[in-house]
């Protein structure tokens, strides 16, 4: 175990299936043991918006990984990541260069090929189990995962935690205030599908245990705008300390940066009008590189690259760190998504500006659900310390 870690409490159980999942889990974890062990440095807690930088600790920018000479509590031992790897290569990628960093923090981590075939799931689970009935507090990155709420199930856990899993953590708060069944925002609209109606029992009992009572907790740790959390839920707010405590400051260059979005990808937007847009994006505001997101194919990616001369960029950790660490642009442009919520708290106290455009209503497609306009510009809206553009010509 790390001599630098602090405790982020004895058998505490997260599981993660993307990158963010793991940075946010790591945040929590630092947050948590500044909470614990220092006084008056704690998270801020709210039971309505989240606004704003918390309060906590930082020990002022510190370059690299595990650099020695942080002041205070950092990260905690007692927790045990585990990671349930998906199939996708940049995602596996990202995940192995995020589970160093949990080691280096002082973390157990244990990775499970959790869809490594058929049987995969039934082995993961059953290994799984007896840690499941130990754990004290379970920490998950997506409440609306089917393997998340299957190991829900299993786990007598008095405390549960929701980190981060993007903008779908406004979401799932939103519908389990509303007593709804969890379901993405991007498939609301839809009849259910087979699956979903096999599996719907699960999924409902996911969603009591998720709702605090006498015998349970709920945290939700966020650095999202939620505008109202259920009766019990707590929010906590995510500040990314651990992040601007870790790296940076960023050298900043004179040009843009452009973040790509997988909303091609989940059937949102009409790829020929978001290729039109990158293009008028980039032209309108010198932007040089393009940071892909991990979910975006490689086929869309080089079209991207041939028609708009933008360099792509696949990173291998999430945006946020590659944005602290830098070099990153002076203005970083970005469509509706998580970015434009952490980005500006992971770059807080340098000059770098974020910028982000709306999605006309025309770029959507048919099939795309019902509720995607209103939800994508409601993270627009509620975006704080950001510059807003309209929705560029894509005809």
């Amino acid at each position: 175990m790390s001599p630098r870690a602090g405790s982020a409490g004895s058998h505490t159980l997260a599981f993660v299936e993307s990158p963010v999942q793991l940075l946010n889990v790591l945040e929590w974890a630092h947050a948590h043991a500044h909470s614990t062990t220092a006084p008056g440095a704690g998270p801020s807690e709210a039971t309505g918006p989240v606004s704003g930088v918390g309060a906590l600790g930082m020990a002022g920018p510190v370059s690299g990984v595990g650099a020695s000479g942080v002041a205070g509590p950092v990260s905690g031992a007692g927790l045990t990541l585990v990671v349930l790897s998906p199939n996708d290569p940049m995602t596996r990628g990202q995940l192995r260069r995020m589970a160093e960093l949990a080691r280096d923090e002082g973390h157990q981590v244990r990775w499970e090929e959790a869809r490594g075939g058929t049987t995969a799931p039934f082995h993961t689970i059953g290994g799984l189990a007896p840690l499941l009935r130990k754990a004290k507090r379970i920490v998950m990155g997506d409440p609306f995962s089917r393997y998340v709420q299957l190991l829900l199930t299993i786990t007598r856990a008095r405390d549960l935690v929701v980190v981060d899993d993007g903008t779908a953590t406004m979401e799932f708060v939103a519908q389990l205030a509303r007593g709804e069944r969890l379901v993405r925002w991007h498939r609301r609209g839809g009849r259910p599908g087979a699956r979903d109606v096999i599996f719907a029992p699960v999924s409902a009992s996911a969603r009591r245990r998720l709702t605090p009572n006498d015998r349970r907790t709920v945290e939700v740790f966020s650095s999202m705008p939620i505008d109202s959390a259920p009766d019990g839920v707590r929010i906590t707010v995510n500040d990314f300390s651990w992040t601007r405590a870790r790296f940076g400051p960023p050298r900043i260059t004179k040009g843009a940066d452009l973040v790509g979005t997988s909303l091609v990808e989940t059937g949102v937007v009409d790829p020929d009008r978001y290729l039109t847009a990158v293009r008028s994006l980039a032209t309108t505001h010198g932007a040089t590189r393009y940071f892909a997101h991990r979910r975006e194919s490689t086929d869309k990616l080089h079209r991207l690259a041939v028609e708009t001369g933008l360099e792509i960029v696949r990173p291998d950790l999430p945006l946020e760190l590659i944005a602290r660490r830098g070099p990153i642009g002076r203005t970083i442009l970005s469509f509706p998504s998580t970015v434009v919520h952490t980005l500006p708290l992971a770059l807080a106290g340098t000059e770098v500006r974020v910028a982000v455009c709306d999605i006309d209503p025309t770029w959507l497609t048919e099939h795309a659900s019902p509720r995607a306009q209103g939800f994508l510009s409601g993270v627009t809206g509620t975006a704080r310390d950001v510059h807003r553009l309209s929705a560029v010509s894509a005809v």
